[in-house]
């Protein structure tokens, strides 16, 4: 299902937790959201976080919203909140090689599935981010800027991205030179200098024109855009 159920609505300024109050009243409880973390970085995991919130006061999570809006000091502080008032929780982890070996689109989706479908607590209902994920088991809907309208998927994304970004802070420790800690495997000027000096390390995504490039893989191009997926 990628629209509300017939007859539902939810007004624009419904607030955060719009969405799950005009699901539950129409009988459909509980609901997840779902969201993922790493999907444009050239390094590193692919994670997706799932969560249900229960209805009412025990479900509305102090300075929730949007991962990518938070501080980090901000979404460790929503993460503990998440996980200490969430119904059920999961979080899946795709490591570079396996999204190397799917292509992007089908590791995100399948991390998305992987995520719902590892909840304790079955859904009624899935909000997605963004676009509808196929093979959920249960109905749901995509919402545009999910994570910025309903409080259950900026759940999920504040629990993806704290995830990831632990993962991170330790892959650095092991791979330093590329200072991973700073900017968690997206692109930057200074990961590109890394890059460029030393060639990728295993935790690079190979299917990235820039990694491939820092590996002999790939003739520079000027003026192209560097983060570009192989077609597959």
């Amino acid at each position: 299902m990628s629209t509300l159920p017939r007859g539902l609505t939810v007004r624009r300024d419904a607030g955060l937790y719009g969405y799950e109050r005009a699901l539950r009243r129409v009988g459909l409880d509980p609901i997840a959201g779902v969201d993922e973390a790493g999907r444009g970085a050239c390094a590193g995991p692919l994670v997706a976080g799932a969560v249900i919130l229960p209805a009412g006061k025990a479900g509305i999570v102090p300075g929730l919203a949007d991962s990518k809006l938070l501080t980090e000091r901000a979404r460790e502080r929503c993460y503990d909140q998440v996980v200490r008032r969430a119904l059920a929780w999961s979080v899946v982890v795709l490591p570079a090689a396996e999204c190397d070996r799917l292509g992007m689109h089908v590791a995100n989706v399948e991390a998305l599935r992987r995520a719902v479908a590892l909840l304790e607590l079955p859904a009624a209902y899935v909000l997605t981010d963004g676009f509808p994920v196929d093979g959920l088991g249960t109905p749901g809907l995509a919402v545009w800027k999910g994570d910025r309208v309903a409080a259950c998927i900026a759940a999920a994304s504040v629990i993806a991205k704290v995830t990831r970004d632990r993962i991170m802070r330790g892959m650095h420790d092991e791979f330093p030179a590329y200072d991973f800690a700073t900017h968690k495997g997206y692109i930057t000027d200074d990961h590109t200098a890394a890059l460029t000096r030393l060639g990728p390390c295993p935790e690079h995504r190979m299917r990235f024109v820039n990694v491939r490039r820092a590996a002999g893989l790939e003739p520079p191009l000027p003026g192209q855009n560097d983060l570009v997926e192989e077609m597959s």
